[in-house]
C-alpha cells in the first residue's frame, strides 16, 4: 500500500513532466507543419515551372528538389556561345517563362550561379581573365534577364562559382559539358520557422 501512494510534491513534479512533453509534442507538430508547407510550395513551383518551360529537352534544363531548396540547372549550350556571356535568343525566352512563374514567389529568394569546367578561356579581355570572370559575367547576364522579366532585384543574387563545383570530373568532352551550366537556386524565406525556433 505505502508504495501506491505518491507525495503532493512527487505528483506536482510528475504533472510538470506531462506538461513539458505536452508542450514538446506541440512543438514538434508546429515545426512538422511548417516543413511540410514548405515542401508542398516547392513541390507546386517545380510543377509550375515545369509547365512554364514546356517540352525541353533534360539535358537543357534540369529541374529538382534537394534538400528542400529547388535547382533549375540551365546547361550552356543552351544558354550561352562558347567563352561568351551574351545568352541566346532561345535561352531569353526559356528564362522569361521562369521569371514569370518566379515573380509571382515574393517570399522566396533566388542565386543565379555561374559554373564552368577546367578549360581557361581563350579570348581575354579587360573585363574577363579567367573561368571566374566568365562564370560571374554569365550569370549576371541571366540576373539581368529575370530582373527585367519581372522578378525584383532585391530577391536576387548573382554569383560564379568559375570551375570549383563540377558535377563531374572534368576528364571527358561530356562531364566538361555537364559542368558548364548555370543553377538559378530558389530558396523559401524561413522566417516563420525561425520564429518558432526562436520562441521555443
Amino acid at each position: 500500500e505505502s508504495l501506491s501512494v505518491i507525495s503532493s510534491q512527487q505528483a506536482e513534479s510528475i504533472k510538470k513532466s506531462m506538461d513539458n512533453i505536452g508542450a514538446k509534442d506541440a512543438y514538434i507538430q508546429t515545426l512538422q507543419q511548417q516543413m511540410a508547407k514548405k515542401d508542398s510550395l516547392n513541390m507546386t513551383l517545380v510543377m509550375n515551372l515545369k509547365g512554364a518551360i514546356g517540352n525541353l529537352d533534360d539535358e537543357d534544363v534540369n529541374i529538382k528538389v534537394d534538400k528542400g531548396v529547388v535547382y533549375i540547372d540551365i546547361s550552356d549550350k543552351l544558354l550561352f556561345k562558347s567563352g561568351s556571356y551574351e545568352v541566346t535568343d532561345k535561352a531569353k525566352s526559356v528564362l522569361g517563362k521562369v521569371a514569370q512563374v518566379l515573380k509571382n514567389q515574393p517570399d522566396m529568394e533566388f542565386m543565379v550561379e555561374g559554373h564552368t569546367d577546367n578549360v581557361p578561356i581563350s579570348k581575354k579581355s579587360t573585363y574577363m581573365q579567367d573561368n571566374w570572370d566568365l562564370s560571374v559575367m554569365r550569370a549576371t547576364s541571366i540576373t539581368k534577364i529575370l530582373t527585367k522579366a519581372g522578378l525584383s532585384p532585391s530577391q536576387v543574387t548573382a554569383s560564379g562559382k568559375s570551375e570549383y563545383v563540377p558535377l563531374a570530373p572534368n576528364t571527358t568532352p561530356q562531364n566538361k559539358q555537364k559542368n558548364r551550366r548555370t543553377e538559378i537556386i530558389i530558396t523559401p524565406n524561413l522566417d516563420e520557422l525561425f520564429k518558432i525556433l526562436g520562441t521555443n
